[in-house]
């Protein structure tokens, strides 16, 4: 390339680091940085959580990452405490505040959730981070969420370094468990629902949406219900069925409901899938519901059938309304058989509030200070359920301020390194903006 062209493009982003500085305050700019010096540790850091293995059944695992999380929050004046989960048989809960010390006069209190285990048990092959190139990672929870950790510690980071955090009113709550969550639920995330009663706004570190380039923000997520369909019927000789003394049978009833709801439920944002289905002359699931056992031979009716599956609702009010036409559905049973359906406690649904949408409103100012693109909004059916959900139902909440990667619950999860930085600058930002903001009042209408 010739030193002119050099001259040139050296010229253009110093034009634009300008531009960027200029819609930034002097404390916003100190924010950013301290993210920009803080790169290398970050990737640091994050290579020592990977390393350390915290299935969600491996308990002792995710204790280990709270003991190494647990003096950062420490460090930068949060008070922290350890809630053990023994009893819904999980490793804990990481609790770390940091109050206003001047209390009604820090803006918005912001509540920080995550989690701190992955779906890669000790029995995974996958167990290490690895470089793929200079900017590109691999390994067991790089993306979901050791390195959204990482993305909330550096941002806390800054606040602290630029003295942001010396007027802000912060909580943070790690849950051990999100990957598949202890029971009961009002136990397992009691620490959690407790911080959103008493917070202002909520932020979820796993992480940020990007496809094709382009980062999205989370305003809305569907919530998960599991459900179990057990049906029965009478069993004798095969020549017998349909007949009006022996009747359908099990297998035949299920398959009924089953293409019934195919047909009969379909709406937006609704999905309902069957992950597990067993029928004969016995069927019996296993405790974990993963699998299980059926005998059967091809001239017995059947008189036991069991489908398992999940359904998924962007909000509470489709739940129940379209759980009440699949009890319906079941109801209306083929002759000489019966049917039952139950339905299993479930991660609620995050619906696309107002507030929520001010939330976003209030980040993309963040992102035309830094002279970044605005940040759509995400299809609900592209993001799973989380523990964002249990916090949106009492304040605004974003979910997924993370980091950005592909391949999560695979391996071939990976993380671009160079989104820690991008989306550190941005939570950090919208953290100190919310902090800025009157304390009472509804968010909706303060940003415009």
């Amino acid at each position: 390339m010739k030193p002119a062209h050099l001259l040139i493009i050296s010229l253009l982003f110093s034009f634009i680091a300008k531009a960027q500085s200029a819609n930034l305050t002097p404390t916003e700019r100190k924010i950013v940085q301290s993210i920009d010096g803080d790169k290398q540790q970050s990737i640091d850091l994050l290579r020592q959580l990977v390393e350390i293995n915290s299935g969600t059944k491996n308990l002792e695992g995710v204790r280990e990452v709270g003991k190494v999380l647990m003096p950062r929050f420490e460090a930068l004046g949060f008070k922290v405490r350890w809630v053990p989960m023994d009893e819904v048989q999980r490793a804990g809960t990481l609790v770390a505040e940091h109050l206003c010390p001047e209390s009604g006069k820090c803006g918005k209190r912001v509540l920080l959730i995550g989690h701190m285990d992955t779906v890669f048990e000790k029995d995974s092959p996958f167990q290490h981070f690895q470089m793929i190139d200079d900017h590109t990672a691999s390994g067991p929870g790089t993306d979901d969420m050791k390195g959204g950790l990482v993305v909330m510690l550096s941002a806390l980071k800054a606040l602290k370094e630029s003295g942001a955090l010396d007027h802000a009113d912060i909580k943070v709550v790690l849950s051990g468990d999100e990957e598949a969550a202890g029971h009961p639920l009002e136990i397992a995330r009691r620490e959690m629902i407790d911080a959103a009663k008493n917070s202002d706004a909520g932020l979820e570190f796993e992480a940020t949406a990007r496809v094709n380039g382009v980062y999205y923000g989370s305003t809305s997520r569907r919530g998960s219900i599991t459900w179990r369909i057990e049906a029965s019927g009478r069993t004798g000789h095969s020549s017998g069925v349909f007949g009006a003394e022996m009747g359908y049978g099990a297998i035949y009833e299920l398959t009924r409901i089953l293409d019934s709801f195919r047909t009969q439920l379909p709406e937006q944002y609704l999905t309902y899938n069957v992950g597990l289905v067993l029928g004969g002359t016995t069927a019996q699931v296993n405790a974990q519901e993963t699998g299980g056992e059926a005998t059967g031979k091809p001239n017995i009716i059947s008189p036991a059938a069991i489908a398992i599956g999940d359904l998924r609702c962007i909000s509470n009010e489709q739940a129940e309304r379209v759980e009440g036409k699949m009890r319906s559905i079941v109801a209306q049973h083929l002759p000489k058989t019966n049917a039952t359906i139950h339905f299993y406690e479930a991660y609620p649904a995050q619906a696309p509030t107002a507030g929520n949408r001010a939330l976003l409103k209030l980040l993309n100012h963040v992102n035309r200070s830094l002279g970044q693109p605005d940040m759509p909004e995400l299809d609900p059916l592209k993001r799973g359920a989380g523990d964002s959900a249990f916090v949106a139902q009492y304040i605004p909440t974003l979910a997924g301020v993370g980091s950005s990667g592909s391949g999560d619950h695979s391996a071939d999860e990976k993380i671009d390194l160079n989104s820690l930085p991008i989306n550190s600058k941005r939570a950090a930002l919208l953290i100190y903006r919310l902090s800025q903001l009157p304390p009472g009042g509804k968010l909706v209408d303060q940003v415009r």
